[in-house]
């Protein structure tokens, strides 16, 4: 994580401002993502990965962040996108992102998901299953457009991570397994089908991995597919997606892997496997989300209350809290957090930042150590700018924060926060009552 940085008046810096001053003009709870940061980890992976290698492309994963905004950034940046539904899919097409650099995933398709995929001429469709796949083919039939597609695999690698965010193990709900004759049997189909052209395969291990060890032993289990389905049936792959999952350090001590730790590892062996079993290395992708926008995120919040629980602990509870940000509610996500006005003051106290949804699990951060926190104090959340917009809810009808977009010299709503009339918009009252 990027050291915290505070100017002459003890006040947190983040992408070019003071965030009291971001509070001030647009409110709390706030996102706020810097673009200067997205911009740089974007390019940061076309240099050690689609500049250092030949036939290679980045996709960002859409699901950690996408308002219309981040489309324009990643496709500025020369980036494709992952989809894994309808509205995100929307989103892209809206914000002009050009389909072709579109990879639509999901486990669990819906027809009209499918449907509106090949209307839009998306690159890819990542086929999750056998059958998934005969719904694409009666609709690609039914429209008369031939579909490009991968099949995702589950290589049966257990990455050490948590078990909600692990997706490679053998008994995981995407793709199809490795084991028995699951994937032969739906390459032979794919080829025998006049609507879909099938490129190759997509893996993906899991989120919130540090070593490349288990993306590497990945590589292994799919060159070894890819050889033995080159000599039956005789398939080629032209493409290997290798997925994401590279780990982003949350305490700002520590400090996040660069790119390059897993996809050279990852390119070296792939080159490797690929020669020594005699058959071309197919065009690779890899898929970074979080790597990308992450730490270019924070959360401003305003404390409201300070309740001190003697010998036990001290709640410090803010004006958001797992609406915003349920990660830590769903899987135990650690974070880190800072008293935005008082980075000059010694730390003091042992707090446990609280939100204001009536759960007893809505904790954003414990055991934090801070100066003196009062009622109207502002309290910075790093590291936020992933899974927290995309994840947040109306639980307890509160509305969703709004989300600006900084670098110095300017500051753009790229999300208007929500009123209490838009917590209603959808509601109805049947006459009878």
């Amino acid at each position: 994580m990027e050291q915290v940085k505070a100017n002459e008046m003890g006040h947190f810096l983040f992408g070019g401002w003071d965030v009291a001053e971001l509070a001030k003009k647009f409110g709390t709870p706030l996102y706020v993502l810097s673009e200067d940061m997205i911009r740089a980890r974007c390019r940061a992976v076309k240099a050690s990965f689609m500049d250092k290698w030949e036939n290679a492309l980045a996709v960002y994963a859409g699901k950690a962040f996408l308002p219309m905004a981040m489309c324009r950034i990643i496709e500025s940046e020369g980036l494709g996108i992952d989809v894994v539904s309808g509205g995100e899919l929307y989103t892209a097409k809206v914000a002009g992102f050009p389909m072709e650099k579109v990879f639509f995933h999901g486990n669990s398709k819906t027809r009209d998901e499918i449907r509106y995929a090949l209307e839009s001429g998306v690159g890819r469709i990542v086929v999750d299953g056998i059958s998934e796949f005969g719904t694409l083919e009666e609709e690609a039939s039914s429209l008369g457009r031939k579909a490009s597609i991968l099949f995702r695999v589950s290589p049966g690698v257990d990455a050490h991570t948590h078990k909600y965010i692990l997706t490679g193990h053998t008994g995981s709900k995407f793709g199809i397994p490795l084991v028995g004759d699951y994937l032969r049997d739906a390459v032979r189909r794919a080829m025998r089908s006049e609507m879909v052209s099938l490129k190759g395969f997509h893996f993906h291990i899991g989120s919130q991995i540090f070593e490349n060890t288990s993306h590497v032993m990945a590589v292994d289990v799919l060159v070894k597919t890819l050889a033995g389905l080159a000599a039956d049936p005789g398939f080629a792959a032209e493409e290997l997606n290798m997925g994401g999952g590279y780990g982003v350090e949350f305490d700002p001590s520590g400090k996040s892997p660069e790119i390059g730790t897993f996809t050279d590892a990852m390119m070296v062996r792939l080159s490797e496997g690929c020669a020594s079993a005699g058959i071309p290395r197919p065009r690779v992708i890899i898929e970074p989300g979080r790597w990308i926008v992450s730490e270019a995120g924070v959360t401003l919040y305003t404390v409201q209350t300070v309740k001190p629980i003697s010998g036990i602990v001290t709640y410090v509870s803010v004006d958001g809290g797992m609406t915003d940000n349920p990660r830590p509610s769903l899987y135990g996500a650690k974070y880190w957090a800072v008293a935005a006005e008082k980075m000059d003051e010694k730390p003091s106290e042992t707090v446990t930042i609280a939100g204001k949804c009536c759960e007893s699990g809505d904790v954003i951060a414990e055991n934090l150590k801070v100066p003196p926190l009062h009622r109207g104090d502002l309290v910075a959340v790093l590291n936020t700018g992933a899974y927290t917009f995309s994840m947040a809810s109306n639980y307890n009808r509160i509305p969703r924060p709004a989300v600006v977009l900084v670098s110095p010299g300017r500051s753009d709503v790229i999300v208007e926060r929500q009123t209490y009339d838009d917590l209603l918009r959808w509601d109805r009252i049947p006459e009878h009552l």
